[in-house]
């Protein structure tokens, strides 16, 4: 079972308590005006990786990283991969999952997949982005998505404390720039520029 990936950054610290794997799905059906990752909006492959490929590269590396955070696009747009990824994290590692949908939490439950997806999660920040009541801090673009604390793994404190950007340069030299936008950013607004 193919997922269809927009980016992967290996290490991060601005999308979720400690340093994380973040993994950006590529489709989103919703396109919010004012979304900070445009490019993951389209459904055309972008790179296609196995679910279990995807975990073992995460289960390789959980002795150097706190945790998981998938973004998008909309993750739960691949329900099927998303759980099936989700499930072997669970299985094999100790690693947190954070998930960002733009759905809120009452439409995930209504989805087919949604609650068995839901059970593999510790935090789901919810709710689509409204640029209008920009916020850009505590993990929230706007103040009208909501952290559902869905385990007690983290207190909110700790997610209001990660850091609302960062910036990466690659081999290449290209530069990355990763986290919810902070207000008056200048540039595209994408989470990560591929």
């Amino acid at each position: 079972m193919n997922l269809n990936i927009h980016s992967i950054l290996p290490r991060s610290r601005a999308n979720g308590p400690g340093s994380r794997t973040a993994i950006w799905f590529q489709g989103c059906p919703l396109h919010c005006p004012g979304c900070f990752n445009p490019d993951t909006h389209p459904f055309e492959p972008r790179i296609l990786i196995s679910a279990e490929a995807l975990a073992e590269q995460l289960v390789a590396d959980q002795g150097k990283i706190e945790g998981l955070t998938i973004s998008g696009g909309e993750p739960f747009e691949q329900a099927a991969g998303l759980l099936n990824l989700l499930s072997r994290v669970r299985a094999a590692t100790p690693l947190s999952i954070l998930v960002f949908s733009g759905y809120t939490l009452s439409e995930l439950k209504n989805m087919p997949l949604g609650s068995a997806i839901l059970a593999h999660i510790d935090v789901l920040i919810d709710g689509r982005y409204n640029a209008t009541r920009h916020l850009a801090r505590g993990l929230r673009g706007s103040a009208n998505q909501r952290i559902h604390l869905l385990t007690d793994r983290y207190r909110l404190e700790e997610l209001q404390q990660t850091p609302p950007a960062e910036v990466h340069i690659d081999a290449t030299g290209h530069l990355h720039i990763s986290g919810i936008r902070p207000p008056g950013h200048l540039g595209p607004s994408h989470s990560v520029e591929p």
